[in-house]
């Protein structure tokens, strides 16, 4: 090596002062003009020199200021390595980010790009780990840096990552920040775990607790936030879900106490409108049960791959440490285990009831198939109609084994049931609503009683702070009057809708009050079909009472035998009577059709045989009117070709058909072809000097006719396929009226 040549002052490996030639180490904070690295060329000084600066967390950026200025000091020694000042960039977005991913830290991008665009001569940090703690990022940089030229700089000396031993090197001190890291966090964690293990670490207070000096935990002084907290829970038990009492606290403008854990009013209580989110949370957090609970929330690097976050939620039998009875507690434990059951059963999963909701069904979550066993789904039509199927054969590819049921006939039975299950018990149920009207009228007056009187403490408060300023300090005391300006009117709007509730609901029920709850006893089913009676109400109470509900339609027939499990493990049997499409499918029709034959054969008419009919106890198919009508008896004997047809067949072209002849073939209603024929899903025309329809439909459209009727019963939430609502071009479609409407695609 030349004398001539010196190299850069902490490079231990090769250091020699201009006028010796012998090595000396100094520090790289001592920088000393004049000493040049060997593995730094004109090349690298024509492009910019990076200093990276990083810090993990804002307590080190506040507390460790010599860590900081020596990385800020690195742009100097830049400068002695012969970069011009004005080439030396400073990238320090990450202050404040851990170093154990490169996924948040901005300024590392930068970096990366800086690179990739060949800008870069020198990268600077004060230590390896300063630029990456993961081999994975470390390395994707030593690998950039060697296909474009640049080399690393820290206090130790000069690498080249092109090098095979400063590659080496560069390799081990990587390995070193990485296990460096793992390190420290598992000294940490399993120092934290050890505290968990005896029940003392508690990280941040949930809604209603305060962390005390000592490091423990501690109900909230505030009353109204305790007391706000035990409305959530009470509410659960009354409504049955978290939604609904989210609602109540929306509609009573009752707002939650909570106590940031950051920020300016940091540990002060600030008012905030209650979220589903957070009442999800206090009503599963174990410790409102005393519960202390570590763990509940580990993290997942495989969960983290295809959700926004890489933290799970787990279930109490997973969690890492569970101590009972270690925490002040707001219910017990078989509540809360009572309540965790609930909002499993709220879920709208195929293995839970779900949660009420405002549909008329009444057993929606509650009927099960008595020949598979699944539960049943609700689907409601635009009519207002509404059925239970089942769709389970649908999850394994199956053709469909179960029928489904009309859910009037059903809804029916167990209404009556459940009605009759209430009488013995009316005056009872009386007497408890009116105990819980006034329990809800007495925590409402709390409720605002508490809110009136912080109200008037801020006004108390704003005026001590006016009155104690110097009088002649206008600059502080106009801003202090205006506080105590707006304090005072928010008192005054809180005392007006306090008078406001006290006008509507008195704090307790009044004897007239009392005598019309009571007298609804002996009024059940009024008040059960009362308007102002919701489907959700109706619903509780039936759930409240059964608890499965098993249908099982025989066969094809009419007859649905219907097993209700009551709660109290008592089961009672029934059947009731589902309406149908075809008389055929009747159980009787074999009876009904001898009848109508012998009463034609005998001249009588069709009423008569309608009267014979319905006073033998015959039924129509119809869900309308179950009665048999002379429309009706006169539309059985044609269907059976006992009486002469009011439509020709002779007037049809061939593969030609009357409306009401179509829709018998395929087993569909009436309304529902009329709905094909108004969308141009069939050929359609109107007869000539005639208000009845003729259809078309050959044997290939008869086929796609019963897919698209196959199609709704299956998939209902699914629009129609293209290839079902296009019907295939007529052959020779006959000549229609000009004057009437063509339905012809």
């Amino acid at each position: 090596m030349s004398t001539t040549e010196t190299l850069v002052v902490g490079d231990t490996q090769n250091l020699a002062p201009p006028d010796s030639g012998l090595a000396v180490a100094r520090p790289l904070a001592e920088p000393v003009a004049g000493w040049v690295s060997a593995k730094i060329g004109r090349p690298h000084r024509e492009r910019l020199a990076i200093v990276y600066v990083r810090q993990s967390t804002l307590q080190q950026i506040q507390q460790h200021r010599e860590s900081r200025e020596r990385q800020y000091a690195l742009a100097d020694y830049a400068v002695t390595l012969g970069w011009l000042k004005n080439r030396v960039l400073v990238i320090d977005e990450d202050q404040g980010q851990s170093g154990k991913t490169a996924e948040q830290r901005l300024g590392f991008h930068r970096l990366l790009a800086e690179v990739t665009m060949d800008h870069v001569g020198l990268v600077l940090g004060l230590e390896m780990s300063r630029l990456a703690r993961s081999n994975k990022d470390w390395h994707h940089l030593l690998e950039l840096c060697a296909i474009f030229g640049v080399v690393l700089g820290d206090q130790d000396g000069i690498y080249d990552p092109s090098d095979p031993n400063d590659r080496l090197l560069l390799g081990l001190k990587g390995t070193i920040s990485e296990v460096e890291l793992h390190t420290m966090r598992n000294r940490m964690w399993r120092g934290m775990l050890h505290k968990a293990q005896r029940g003392e670490l508690f990280l941040h207070a949930p809604i209603g607790y305060v962390k005390t000096l000592d490091g423990g935990l501690a109900f909230d002084p505030d009353e109204q936030v305790r007391s706000t907290v035990q409305l959530i829970f009470d509410k659960f038990d009354e409504l049955g879900s978290a939604h609904a009492v989210t609602r109540y606290l929306w509609r009573h403008d009752i707002k939650l106490g909570v106590r940031p854990i950051d920020g300016p009013q940091r540990g002060q209580v600030e008012w905030r409108r209650a979220c589903h989110a957070t009442i999800f949370s206090v009503l599963k957090h174990p410790f409102y049960a005393g519960c202390y609970a570590y763990g509940r929330c580990p993290v997942d690097r495989k969960y983290q791959q295809t959700h926004k976050t890489d933290r799970r939620w787990v279930s109490l039998a997973e969690t890492k440490v569970v101590l009972k009875d270690r925490v002040p507690a707001y219910i017990t434990w078989e509540r809360y285990q009572a309540n965790l059951s609930r909002l499993r059963e709220n879920r709208s999963r195929r293995e839970s009831k779900g949660a009420t909701r405002y549909g008329t069904a009444m057993l929606s979550g509650l009927v099960f198939c008595g020949e598979c066993g699944r539960r049943m789904n609700v689907a409601y039509c635009q009519t207002g109609h509404r059925r239970y199927d089942c769709v389970g054969y649908m999850q394994q590819g199956l053709d469909k084994p179960c029928r489904g049921v009309s859910a009037t006939p059903v809804d029916t039975l167990i209404v009556q049931q459940v009605l009759r299950a209430l009488e013995p018990a009316s005056l009872e149920l009386s007497l408890r609503a009116a105990e819980n009207i006034q329990r809800e009228r007495e925590r409402l007056t709390q409720h605002w009683q508490q809110q009136l009187e912080r109200a008037q403490y801020t006004v108390r408060k704003a005026g001590r702070h006016y009155r104690a300023v110097d009088p002649e300090n206008r600059l502080v005391a106009r801003t202090l009057e205006h506080e105590w300006e707006q304090s005072l009117g928010g008192a005054h709007r809180v005392q007006d809708e306090y008078d406001r509730f006290r006008k509507e609901n008195s704090p307790t029920l009044s004897d007239p009050e009392r005598q019309q709850i009571l007298a609804l006893s002996a009024a059940i089913v009024p008040l059960w079909n009362a308007p102002e009676t919701g489907s959700a109400d109706r619903k509780e109470i039936v759930r409240s009472l059964v608890e499965r509900v098993i249908v099982h339609v025989r066969g094809d027939t009419e007859y649905v035998d219907i097993t209700i499990h009551w709660a109290g493990q008592y089961v009672s049997q029934h059947t009731v009577v589902r309406p149908l499409l075809r008389f055929q499918q009747l159980d009787d029709f074999d009876r009904i059709k001898a009848i109508a034959k012998a009463g034609r054969e005998a001249g009588r008419t069709c009423q008569q045989i309608a009267n014979q009919l319905n006073d033998e106890g015959f039924h129509t198919p119809s869900r309308r009117s179950r009665q048999f009508t002379k429309n009706k008896v006169s539309s059985l004997l044609r269907w059976l070709g006992l009486r002469q047809p009011l439509l020709d067949r002779e007037q049809l072209a061939d593969d030609e058909w009357w409306l009401p002849d179509l829709t018998a073939e395929l087993s569909v209603t009436t309304s529902r072809m009329h709905h094909w024929v108004r969308h141009g899903f069939v050929h359609a025309h109107k007869a000539l000097d005639s208000k009845y329809w003729v259809l078309w439909a050959d044997a290939d459209e008869l086929t796609r006719l019963r897919q698209l009727r196959d199609y709704l019963t299956t998939e209902h939430r699914i629009p129609y396929p293209a290839e079902l609502k296009r019907p295939k071009p007529r052959p020779s479609p006959p000549a229609a009226d000009p004057s009437e409407n063509s339905h012809t695609e």
